[in-house]
């Protein structure tokens, strides 16, 4: 997947941001929706319209540009007009900078949807006027508004596209509102945005659009630039995973020992007692290297060398709290799973745990319940195996003990994966609770 790394674009501070993706299912107009933004707001190249408008796979017709092919990078993905891998695009406006994220819609690669919304602070749930015109929701909308949710995505934003093609009909809206009002309440989503749009004419996405005197709410951009920024992960407990040890091979007096991660929550401080966890070492922080210099404090996002005052057992996969802050240390633990292996969970295999930067072995002790997305509501685990795309309640037993909090309070020490031992495929993601009896 592409990632952004446009240094002068990250600069930027974290309140002038907004990292956010957009889900629904197949067809609904995504990357257009995103073609859409960039081509109005002035965030594509010349050549790059160039590029797109001699593209052998355009589905518009004459000199209309296909806006979605500024996102579908694929040659499979232009073939046959779906989008497969996540596309991170950004722009700026003069009131903020965006990171945006084009997920697929086919159920098959609902991982891919997933991986995207791990890292956003709003959500752009669309829906198709035209296939749902009654009012009944399609399932991929309510997988990627109850996935949204679970990944506590704060801003949920429903763009209502293909307006043009209902003639702008104010009670399909209305209907599609009210069914998407009724799906929030029983998810969960205690507030959530809508509005009306068409990304292939651009109305109501920069610019206001005349076709909708019913509508008195702000275009998609305006609503987009108004959203409240996520609250700074500094702010939150002290969370360092340690990704390696460095060290300069022993050979000179100083034998220089530190610990390379980056600072996952939290502020961490010169003098700031800590421990190691899961072994609850107590230490105290010496100093901070960020690129050959001493830092006096580390922040969330920060990638620094700690170097601690007392020869301490610590390494890869371990994690430094402040003292009076500890996460929880535990074996066994409740966590949300959404499946995404072809074959079907098996409680009886092991499956490998990766938890911040540690690697481990771990069983699904027990299935609670597995949620129907058609219906939205939980079943026994015995109703049906726990397959591809499914989300449910279990219990992972971990053969190592781990520094876990709650997703909803820090997702960086929160959330986790499974990788089939035999295969290497990233098998489920995962998001804690809370703590299990054993």
């Amino acid at each position: 997947m592409n990632a952004v790394t446009d240094p002068a674009f990250l600069s930027a501070a974290d309140t002038g941001v907004l990292r956010l993706i957009t889900a629904g299912s197949v067809d609904d107009g995504k990357s257009t929706l995103i073609g859409r933004l960039l081509y109005d707001s002035k965030g594509i190249f010349a050549d790059q319209l160039d590029a797109i408008s001699r593209a052998k796979y355009k589905r518009t017709v004459g000199d209309t540009i296909d806006l979605s092919l500024l996102t579908d990078g694929l040659e499979a993905e232009r073939e046959q007009g779906i989008t497969i891998d996540v596309a991170y695009r950004y722009f700026s406006t003069p009131h903020r900078k965006f990171i945006i994220a084009d997920a697929p819609g086919h159920e098959q690669y609902t991982r891919n949807m997933v991986t995207g919304a791990s890292t956003a602070d709003a959500a752009v749930i669309l829906i198709d006027a035209t296939r749902v015109a009654g009012g009944q929701l399609l399932t991929q909308t309510k997988r990627h508004s109850t996935l949204a949710h679970l990944l506590g995505i704060r801003h949920i934003v429903v763009a209502v596209n293909k307006m043009d093609l209902v003639e702008w009909n104010q009670g399909v809206f209305e209907r599609i509102a009210g069914a998407y009002g009724e799906l929030a309440a029983r998810i969960g989503i205690g507030r959530f945005d809508i509005l009306p749009l068409s990304a292939l004419t651009g109305d109501n996405v920069v610019a206001p659009s005349a076709r909708t005197p019913w509508y008195a709410g702000p275009p998609l951009l305006a609503l987009l630039e108004s959203l409240a920024p996520a609250s700074a992960r500094h702010d939150g407990p002290l969370r360092f995973p340690i990704q390696m040890v460095a060290r300069h091979g022993g050979e000179r007096a100083d034998d220089f020992r530190g610990y390379m991660g980056q600072v996952a929550s939290g502020v961490l401080r010169r003098g700031d007692r800590v421990l190691v966890q899961p072994s609850g070492t107590p230490a105290t922080v010496k100093s901070l290297v960020a690129h050959g210099d001493e830092l006096d404090a580390a922040q969330a996002g920060d990638s620094v060398t700690v170097v601690l005052e007392e020869d301490v057992d610590a390494s890869r996969g371990d994690v430094l709290v402040r003292a009076d802050a500890p996460a929880t240390v535990a074996r066994q633990f409740e966590a949300e799973l959404c499946w995404l292996d072809s074959q079907p969970l098996n409680p009886a295999r092991k499956y490998l745990l990766k938890h911040g930067t540690r690697l481990t072995s771990a069983k699904v002790r027990a299935i609670v319940s597995r949620r129907d997305i058609h219906e939205l509501r939980d079943v026994g685990a015995a109703d049906a195996p726990f397959a591809m795309n499914d989300i449910g309640r279990v219990v992972i037993a971990a053969r190592d003990a781990l520094a876990v909090d709650a997703y909803r309070d820090i997702p960086a020490t929160g959330a986790f994966i499974l990788i089939d031992e035999a295969t290497h495929q990233t098998a489920a993601a995962g998001m804690i609770r809370g703590v299990a009896e054993s």
